[in-house]
């Protein structure tokens, strides 16, 4: 018996044109420059943040990837020391209740 296949045939949304992405999106760019500046102005707003419409230089590239990197750093560690210090609780309680256990026998 021959399964039934879950993908769409060629006829699909064939236009003619390959798999051109463009084809089925062409307002995609008018659509994102309209909600620029309404994006901005709202996390202006909310987070006091204003987006820049302009290119970054290296400098500028190199300083935002460090500052990612080091918060990243930063959550690993604090996520280290607190599963450390849960270990370490659990480990007692474990230890603790196994005495029990055997003071009990």
């Amino acid at each position: 018996m021959k399964k039934t296949s879950r993908r769409h045939g060629n006829g699909f949304g064939y236009v003619g044109f390959g798999n051109s992405a463009n084809v089925f999106n062409q307002s995609s760019r008018k659509a994102f420059s309209s909600l620029k500046e309404k994006l901005n102005n709202e996390t202006h707003l909310h987070f006091e943040l204003d987006f820049l419409h302009k290119k970054l230089t290296k400098e500028e590239k190199e300083r935002i990837k460090n500052n990612i990197r080091a918060s990243e750093k930063r959550k690993n560690i604090k996520a280290l020391i607190l599963g450390g210090i849960l270990l370490i609780i659990f480990l007692l309680l474990l230890k603790l209740l196994i005495t029990n256990i055997m003071h009990k026998i």
